[in-house]
């Protein structure tokens, strides 16, 4: 099966807004404060130092109560988040946005930017992730197997192959034996389980974790092929950030405490 070289019926809004937004770097804003571009400094408050991180959509979460975590023992920290699909992120900084710290979803993702020379040090492996099918609390659509994807008249919105939840959908569909036709692709895990929690669709490939994380807006439909798609996250420190003293503060708190505990309880597994 040759996944790439089918035709999808729809792709979704935000691949076709990648370009654009890998190009504008001053709309790389940051989801949780102001903006993470090279200005961010600037705007920390005084007596304060702002550490820019660029982390996979799927850490929101996370990344979110560990840097509560982490200001509680370094208040002199103004941490500020972009939070988008690893293939924006790697874009981003390749066409040079500022930050000082890279968190991806996959390996593969974090090697674009080690080739790229955007990295300052080795990357370190923090956790890893795997899918499963996420489907309104409900179920109207009656699935209970990753075959039922595939079945004619059934919604199904996966990521688009170029990022890691895609990629990983796509080993899936390849050990199952099955062809799943999404009604669109998108950029990013959170967007996949939005539509489902919506009602736009009756099922999605997302990460566990964001089934748990979803406080039962969705439900997972575990499937056994999704153990020949395990995604180990990677964090590193990126060449030329404005803050590469509070960089390192936060990756060490990220590969051990309490960034172990924190992923553990969202339901990360170790790398």
């Amino acid at each position: 099966m040759k996944h790439d070289a089918r035709p999808r019926p729809r792709v979704g809004k935000a691949v076709v807004a990648l370009a654009a937004a890998s190009l504008a770097l001053t709309a790389c804003s940051a989801q949780a404060g102001p903006s993470a571009s090279g200005s961010a400094a600037s705007d920390a408050p005084a007596g304060k130092k702002t550490v820019v991180v660029f982390a996979a959509a799927s850490l929101k979460t996370s990344f979110t109560t560990l840097a509560e975590k982490l200001q509680g023992e370094h208040p002199e920290l103004d941490l500020k988040f972009n939070f988008a699909g690893s293939q924006d992120l790697v874009a981003q900084i390749k066409a040079g946005a500022k930050a000082d710290v890279v968190a991806t979803a996959d390996l593969a993702t974090m090697g674009k930017l080690k080739d790229a020379g955007s990295l300052d040090g080795a990357a370190q492996n923090f956790a890893s992730n795997t899918l499963t099918i996420a489907v309104p609390p409900a179920n109207p659509a009656g699935i209970t197997a990753l075959s039922d994807l595939a079945k004619p008249g059934v919604k199904t919105v996966l990521c688009a192959v170029q990022v890691p939840c895609g990629a990983a959908s796509h080993k899936v569909e390849t050990a199952a034996g099955i062809d799943i036709k999404p009604v669109s692709e998108e950029l990013a895990v959170t967007d996949v389980l939005g539509k489902v929690s919506s009602g736009e669709a009756d099922a999605g490939l997302v990460y566990r974790t964001d089934v748990q994380g979803s406080k039962g807006k969705v439900k997972a439909v575990d499937f056994p092929q999704s153990s020949s798609a395990v995604n180990t996250y990677a964090a590193a420190l990126v060449k030329n950030g404005p803050d590469s003293d509070g960089g390192k503060t936060f990756l060490a708190a990220l590969t051990g405490e309490p960034g172990r505990t924190v992923l553990a309880e969202a339901g990360f597994g170790t790398p």
